[in-house]
């Protein structure tokens, strides 16, 4: 039996061309919606402005109509008075002129010369030196530290050793000779960092640092956040942003990072066990907060979590047990990873990604 009577039961397809006339109606559609829209909201809010004008100006001319209607009264009230009287009162009532008559309404965006004088003379700033420090992009919190304490930066031409003396943004602060400035531009790079570069600013003996990776990243002074030793590979940030810096390297914030380790040989069941109960090293007892094999066929791989902030941790917690540290990489640092960038490589972080640093752990901080 011939189909043919049924083919009008069929939606016939819409090739590419009627698809795209389709596309473009919904999107003139919309362009002239969001139009109209916008154009009611301007209406409305100039509606508002002239009502407030409106209510502004009637304010106004009641309040001049009983400035005159005093000053006629006062007027009447001095002509009663003896000359002396008189005169120290014309006087008196020439000086209140000029001040605003207590019924007047203030107008929009005007501020009282009380609110003005205090914002002339309110500091644009005020901050602990090794704060400032950071901020202009010289160094981290900690190594601002030591150079203040080393006497090594002026204030307003004095040194001053006191890492936390209080000074406003405007003083002017001198270090290694120059001047410094609150860095207004502030930039977040996150970099895949191969081994045999240290994570410092220099190195006085001329070894590779990361700096020198990502030198056509931005011609702001960034610096690293932490430290990754120098055959350790992964995931690093660097930032002119003290704040950030100071939170994410506070213990209190409990950042989390997770490295790939390769051993020297498998990674017995009982040091296993042991590492997860909690091992007792030179300078206290280290809690992890997961561990596993990272390769089911090759126990000499292990993926291991932390947020302790402890110097070299990881190589010292397997080295405890009498294992060598092959290889190690730090795959993820704050929720961050080096997905999509290559060793040796960086990229900017998202707005999103700053975002979510900013506040991350905010209600673990004691």
């Amino acid at each position: 039996m011939s189909q043919s009577p049924f083919q009008k039961f069929v939606p016939k397809k819409k090739n590419s061309v009627v698809k795209e006339e389709f596309r473009q109606e919904k999107k003139k559609y919309r362009k002239e919606r969001n139009a109209f829209f916008e154009e009611k909201k301007k209406e409305e809010y100039l509606a508002r402005q002239a009502k407030k004008g409106g209510m502004a100006t009637k304010a106004a001319d009641n309040a001049k109509r009983k400035g005159k209607l005093a000053i006629s009264n006062e007027q009447s009230e001095t002509d009663n008075l003896p000359t002396g009287q008189a005169g120290l009162q014309s006087k008196i009532g020439k000086e209140e002129g000029n001040l605003k008559p207590r019924g007047a309404a203030k107008t929009p965006h005007q501020k009282s010369a009380k609110a003005i004088a205090a914002n002339d003379n309110a500091p644009t700033g005020i901050m602990p030196l090794n704060k400032f420090m950071a901020h202009c992009g010289v160094c981290s919190r900690r190594e601002a530290v030591e150079l203040i304490s080393a006497g090594k930066v002026k204030v307003n031409g004095t040194v001053v050793t006191e890492p936390g003396f209080k000074i406003e943004e405007k003083a002017e602060v001198i270090y290694n000779g120059k001047k410094l400035f609150v860095t207004k531009n502030l930039v977040y790079i996150l970099l895949n960092k191969p081994k045999d570069y240290i994570t410092t600013t220099d190195d006085p003996q001329g070894r590779k640092t990361v700096l020198q990776l990502i030198k056509q990243a931005t011609t702001e002074r960034v610096y690293p956040i932490g430290r990754l030793d120098r055959n350790t590979s992964g995931v690093l940030l660097l930032t002119n942003d003290g704040d950030l810096t100071q939170k994410l390297s506070h213990p209190s914030y409990e950042i989390k990072k997770i490295y790939e380790v390769k051993l020297d040989k498998p990674l017995t069941k009982s040091h296993f066990d042991k590492i997860v109960d909690g091992l007792t090293l030179e300078d206290g007892e280290i809690l992890i907060d997961s561990l596993a094999y990272a390769d089911s066929k090759d126990k000499s791989i292990i993926g291991i979590e932390l947020h302790s902030g402890r110097n070299r941790i990881v190589r010292r917690i397997f080295e405890h047990l009498g294992y060598d540290v092959k290889g190690l990489d730090r795959v993820m640092y704050a929720n961050l990873t080096k997905k999509n960038v290559e060793r040796s490589k960086w990229r900017y972080l998202s707005e999103k990604e700053i975002r979510l640093l900013k506040y991350m752990n905010t209600s673990k901080k004691k």
